[in-house]
C-alpha cells in the first residue's frame, strides 16, 4: 500500500485526479547487453517502430486518453476511467489522421480496465507479455498521448513490482484499487492512461494508469508512475471481449456493503458495515450490519480505502482474521473464507 503520496490518473486532456495510495518481456531478467549508446538507440528505435502503431489516442466527450490494440478484430484495451460515462468515443491511430468511431465492449472498474471496439478498420495488435517474469531494473518505454501529444514515447526502468495503488471516485468512475501494480520511472502524464508500457523485446507488459504527485509542492513527483500488469489486463480483457462482463476477477471479497464512519467532529474513525450479502463470506462468518471492521489479518482498516487495499493483496478462497467492533461496544474476531469480487 502506498502512503505519503498522492496519485494522479494519467488520462484525459489536462484532467488530473488526486488519489490516495496497489507487462512484460517474454524472457526473464534484464534485457541483453546492447553495447554502445548507439546500439541502445537502435534498439529503442526498433521497439518504437514495432509497437507504436498499436497505440491509439482515445477521445471522449469528457477528455482524452490512450489505448492499445488488443487483437485483429478491432478490440482496444484502455483504462475504465478514460471512457467512464462517455456517450461518444473515437479512436485515432498513431499514424492515422481520421478519428474512427468506437463502441464500448465492457469495463471493469475495480481494475480500471475497459475494452472499446472499432469496426471495419485494419488495426495492428500489440503483443502482450508475461508480467510475472518482470525484474526490477528492466528497461521500458511508455507510449501514449500525454497532454494530447499523440504518439509520444518516454523511457525508464521497472522501479518496483507488486505495488497496491488506489484512485478515488470521480464522476462516473467509482475509483479502483490496483493490485500488483508495476512501478516505473518512465514519465507518465495526463493522457498516458490506457497506453503501453513496453519492454525492449516489443512486449506490452503494462497499461499505465496513475502517476504520483507530491502533495507538499502540489506538483508531479518525477519518475513515479504505475501500470496495470499485463497478466491482469489479459485476464480481464479476454472476459470483456467474450461476454461484456467479468465473471472471474481473481480478486478477494468479503461480501459486504461498507461506508466510512465518522465521529462527531467529522473525522473518519472506521469502516462500517451497512449491508451483508446473504449467504456470502461475511454472512457465514457472522458479520452483521452496523458492525465496524477494525482490521484484517492484523492490518488496520480505518477507512474503506484501507480495507480495499488489504483485500487487494488477498485471493478468493483464502481465510482472513477480521476484528470487529459491535454496536454494543464489544469486540470479536471472526475467520472469513474470502469470496470473489463480482463483475
Amino acid at each position: 500500500m502506498i502512503t505519503g503520496l498522492a496519485l494522479v490518473a494519467g488520462c484525459g486532456g489536462g484532467d488530473t485526479r488526486n488519489t490516495n495510495a496497489a507487462a512484460t518481456s517474454t524472457a526473464p531478467g534484464a534485457p541483453p547487453d546492447h553495447g554502445s549508446a548507439g546500439q541502445l538507440e537502435q534498439v529503442y528505435e526498433q521497439v518504437v517502430k514495432a509497437v507504436l502503431p498499436s497505440v491509439v489516442q482515445i477521445d471522449t466527450d469528457s477528455g482524452l486518453g490512450s489505448g492499445v490494440i488488443y487483437d485483429n478484430r478491432g478490440d482496444i484495451v484502455t483504462n475504465a476511467h478514460v471512457v467512464a460515462g462517455s456517450n461518444r468515443i473515437t479512436v485515432t491511430t498513431a499514424t492515422g489522421k481520421k478519428a474512427l468511431p468506437a463502441t464500448l465492449v465492457g469495463q471493469y472498474a475495480p481494475d480500471d480496465l475497459a475494452v472499446v471496439r472499432v469496426n471495419g478498420a485494419s488495426l495492428k495488435p500489440a503483443r502482450f507479455g508475461d508480467s510475472s517474469r518482470l525484474t526490477v531494473g528492466e528497461m521500458v518505454l511508455a507510449m501514449g498521448n500525454p497532454l494530447g501529444l499523440s504518439g509520444s514515447v518516454t523511457n525508464g526502468i521497472i522501479s518496483a513490482l507488486g505495488r497496491t495503488v488506489s484512485s478515488p471516485r470521480e464522476g462516473a468512475f467509482p475509483g479502483a484499487t490496483i493490485a500488483g501494480a508495476v512501478q516505473t520511472s518512465a514519465p507518465i502524464n495526463p493522457g498516458n492512461s490506457g497506453g503501453a508500457l513496453v519492454t525492449l523485446d516489443n512486449a506490452v507488459i503494462g497499461i499505465p494508469a496513475l502517476a504520483a504527485s507530491d502533495p507538499q509542492i502540489g506538483g508531479a513527483a518525477a519518475g513515479i508512475g504505475f501500470a496495470i500488469p499485463s497478466n491482469t489486463v489479459k485476464l480481464i480483457a479476454d472476459q470483456l471481449i467474450k461476454s461484456g462482463r467479468v465473471t472471474n476477477s481473481g480478486r478477494a471479497a468479503l461480501g459486504v456493503t461498507i461506508r466510512n464512519v465518522a465521529d462527531m467532529s467529522g473525522n473518519v474513525v472506521g469502516v462500517g458495515v451497512t449491508a451483508v450479502t446473504r449467504g456470502g463470506p461475511a454472512d457465514k462468518a457472522g458479520i452483521r450490519p452496523n458492525d465496524i471492521i477494525v482490521s484484517v489479518n492484523g492490518a488496520r482498516t480505518s477507512t474503506t480505502s484501507e480495507l480495499s487495499d488489504v483485500l487487494a493483496g488477498l485471493k478468493p478462497g483464502q481465510t482472513a482474521q477480521v476484528v470487529l467492533q459491535h454496536p454494543n461496544g464489544g469486540k470479536s474476531t471472526v475467520t472469513v473464507t474470502l469470496g470473489q469480487l463480482p463483475g
